[in-house]
């Protein structure tokens, strides 16, 4: 009967850290693009209501572009660095689930740069043409668009529905993640918290 090689096990490379987890860039623009993304979908609803006073509206929707241009400012790079950063290994699941995942992920991160870009466009094409003042620093200029109500209603129907297309993905990534959590009892919340739960720590 053939012996173990002793020194097989011991010579293997301890698992690698950075391939178990997200690295910190990619969890500090996960978390903060979330935030401010549903943060949006909130001011986004208070600022349309028919009974909102008008002075209080025109601060909401200041704030809406001012967050917006912020979501946009930090989702491209966020983009970016997920086509060139590491990311973990996919945690089990049957290949149709991470592939579906998968799509879910590009979808958002697709989103976060298209509905701010959207709102732009509103800002843009409206013939109120009121300035974007970003947190009463700087003023963003338009884009160089037709303005005309026509064009301010189509901008505005695109932003609003990839806006609430966005807000039920984000619901069923929150789903997702919790029913990884709770139910299958994996890793997959885990390693995009900011402080990971190691093994025999």
């Amino acid at each position: 009967m053939a012996m173990e090689d002793p020194l097989r096990f011991a010579a293997e490379p301890a698992p690698d850290p950075a391939r178990q987890t997200y690295g910190w860039l990619s969890i500090a623009f996960h978390w903060t693009i979330a935030l401010l993304f549903i943060g949006q979908i909130v001011l986004g609803y208070l600022m349309s209501r028919p009974d909102i006073d008008p002075a209080l509206q025109f601060n909401l929707f200041q704030w809406h572009k001012s967050f917006g241009f912020t979501v946009l400012a930090l989702a491209v790079p966020r983009v970016v660095w997920s086509l060139v950063g590491t990311r973990p290994k996919p945690i089990g699941g049957s290949r149709l689930e991470r592939f579906a995942g998968r799509g879910a992920h590009l979808a958002l991160l697709l989103l976060t740069v298209a509905v701010p870009l959207a709102g732009w466009a509103v800002a843009s094409t409206s013939p109120l043409q009121i300035p974007s003042y970003v947190f009463d620093l700087v003023v963003i200029p338009g884009l160089p668009m037709t303005i005309s109500d026509q064009a301010e209603a189509f901008w505005t129907e695109v932003h609003a529905t990839l806006a609430y297309t966005a807000a039920g993905l984000v619901l069923l990534h929150v789903t997702a993640a919790f029913w990884h959590h709770a139910v299958r009892r994996d890793a997959t919340l885990h390693r995009m918290l900011p402080i990971v739960k190691r093994r025999g720590r």
